[in-house]
């Protein structure tokens, strides 16, 4: 009996959204929650992990969210919007403090490495808690591994050896407005104006 010829896996390039760390993280950047014009744009994102991936490479990209009780009305137009563009929606329900989507993402990660043809793998989160290990391992067996994200938040790619880091706000389109990044570590020699977080109104508003 002749033995049939494997056929090795497609290559693949994986993306790995950690929508509630960069939820917190864009937040915390902008002092309060992001507006239309300060929320990324996913058609942006997908079109650079194309470019990312080539021609030969299956691009997979999967955003992993929690939804709180109450809130599927908000969420729903967001997550069918994500699925628009073509990306997957891994939503868990946040029923404790605890249930985060940490652990689903390591192992959705786990399972594609597992399948074979793995090329690359790109993270957006800021938790190094949780990534800086596995990513570091999975890059020493050969699948190169990329973060993106804020560099304010993601100071654990930057300072690995062997994460490429790469900051949301350079990938061409993602935002329509420039983020309002200055800080008092980050400030110009000339001086910058640090714009209030909310109108001075509000202090004549009852308080709750």
């Amino acid at each position: 009996m002749i033995p049939t010829a494997t056929v090795p896996p497609a290559p693949r390039v994986l993306l790995v959204w950690d929508a509630p760390n960069m939820d917190m993280s864009l937040g915390s950047l902008l002092g309060a929650r992001p507006t239309a014009a300060f929320r990324p744009r996913f058609d942006a994102v997908g079109r650079w992990l194309l470019e990312l991936a080539g021609p030969d490479a299956v691009a997979e990209a999967t955003v992993f969210t929690n939804v709180a009780p109450g809130s599927t009305e908000v969420v729903r137009p967001w997550v069918e919007a994500l699925r628009n563009v073509g990306f997957a929606v891994f939503a868990k329900p946040k029923l404790a403090d605890d249930s985060d989507v940490d652990d689903d993402m390591l192992a959705h990660i786990k399972l594609r490495a597992s399948e074979g043809g793995l090329q690359r793998l790109v993270v957006a989160s800021g938790d190094g808690r949780a990534f800086r290990e596995p990513l570091e391992e999975l890059d020493a067996t050969g699948t190169a591994v990329t973060v993106i994200g804020f560099r304010e938040h993601a100071s654990f790619a930057l300072n690995s050896e062997v994460i490429e880091f790469v900051d949301l706000e350079d990938i061409d389109g993602v935002f329509r407005e420039p983020l309002p990044r200055i800080t008092l570590d980050t400030l110009p020699d000339g001086g910058a104006w640090l714009p209030p977080f909310r109108s001075l109104r509000s202090l004549l508003e009852p308080r709750r």
